[in-house]
Parts: C-alpha cells; sequence; structure tokens
C-alpha cells in the first residue's frame, strides 16, 4: 500500500480527486497477488454505466476482448504538449526547483475493447504507464516497430490471457465522459479463489 496526505480540489467534486502532498508519500507493504486481485475484483464493474449507476467516477473494467494500435503523432501535436509540458513547470517551479518539461512520447495509443455487456468502445489510452512502457522498449530494441509490436503482444496476448483491468475515469468537467487512465495486470483467479 501506499499513504499520503492530501488536499482536496476547490472546484472538483470527484471522490478520487486528491491533491498529492508529494513530500508526504510512504511506501507500505507490497500487495500479494491473491489481494491485488481480491482488490480489482471488488472495484470491477461491467461497464462504465454500471459505474454511473453506483455514482462512482473511477472504476475498474474487465475487456472482454481488446485490440491496441497507435498513431504517430505530428511535430505540431508534439511542440503542442511540449509547450503545455513546460508551461506547467513553470507553474510549479516554486515548489519543486529540480522540475523539467517531459519529453513527449511520439505517438498516440488507442485501445478498442469490448465490455462484459457486449458494447464495443475506443478510447485514447491516457496511461502514463504505456507511454513509458514503450521508451523503455525503444530503449531495449532501439527500433519503434518492434516497441510498438512487444506493447501490443502485452495488453493483447499476455494480458488478456492472464488477467487485466482497464482503469477509467470521468472527466472533472464534463462527468459523463470517461477517459482511459491506466491498464492494469490482474489475476483473474488466484489459487484460493478458484471455484470447484
Amino acid at each position: 500500500g501506499v499513504g499520503y496526505q492530501f488536499t482536496e480540489p476547490a472546484h472538483d467534486g470527484r471522490a478520487e480527486s486528491q491533491k498529492v502532498v508529494p513530500e508526504s508519500i510512504v511506501a507500505g507493504d507490497k500487495l500479494n497477488i491473491q489481494e491485488r486481485s481480491r482488490i480489482a475484483n471488488m472495484l470491477t464493474r461491467e461497464s462504465t454505466e454500471a459505474a454511473e449507476a453506483n455514482g462512482e467516477s473511477l472504476t475498474l473494467i474487465k475487456p472482454e476482448e481488446l485490440h491496441f494500435s497507435w498513431k504517430k503523432k505530428s511535430d505540431s501535436e508534439l511542440q503542442d504538449e511540449r509547450r503545455k509540458h513546460a508551461d506547467l513547470v513553470k507553474q510549479a517551479s516554486f515548489l519543486n526547483p529540480m522540475a523539467k518539461p517531459l519529453d513527449p512520447c511520439p505517438y498516440e495509443f488507442k485501445v478498442r475493447w469490448r465490455t462484459g455487456a457486449g458494447k464495443l468502445r475506443e478510447q485514447t489510452c491516457d496511461d502514463w504507464e504505456t507511454s513509458t512502457a514503450f521508451a523503455r522498449r525503444l530503449e531495449a530494441t532501439r527500433s519503434e516497430e518492434a516497441a510498438l509490436q512487444s506493447l501490443r503482444d502485452t495488453y493483447e496476448g499476455d494480458y488478456m490471457r492472464k488477467g487485466m483491468r482497464l482503469a477509467l475515469g470521468t472527466h472533472s468537467i464534463r462527468n459523463k465522459q470517461w477517459l482511459l487512465v491506466g491498464i492494469l495486470r490482474v489475476d483473474d483467479q488466484v489459487q484460493g479463489e478458484l471455484s470447484l
């Protein structure tokens, strides 16, 4: 688990919306596979509509099928992202003098997936860990195509076979707009939970 202190944003009433105090983050014990699976299963919904019906604005969904794709960003899109990162760093420079602008991922990632209710969805993947995984694989393979194919193989193959969840959250202003904010590897059934 993780412990931290936070403040609540002035204009965002979502339960999960917290402004974390970075200096307060404390890493606790690592969750074992059974506990991680149990927690993920408790938070998993069949659809965003089911989450909305429960008054939730952050949920996990187990896709029944998944296709991972990408599109190379244009030079102007990358420049715009660099400018936005630089603006954020300027705002935070009083708090963290060591901060520097991030170099944006050169690809936009898309996930097309089917819910347990049979609805087909397609969303842009806003998961920073996917961009980081791409960068690490690119460094290891020295090939964009190999790094991208490796991500596809992981998500469409390994994760779908072993178990995964999509983390979706609503936008702070448009609370009916669900964003794909994470792709998680979660065991579907672990020993001790297997049905007989």
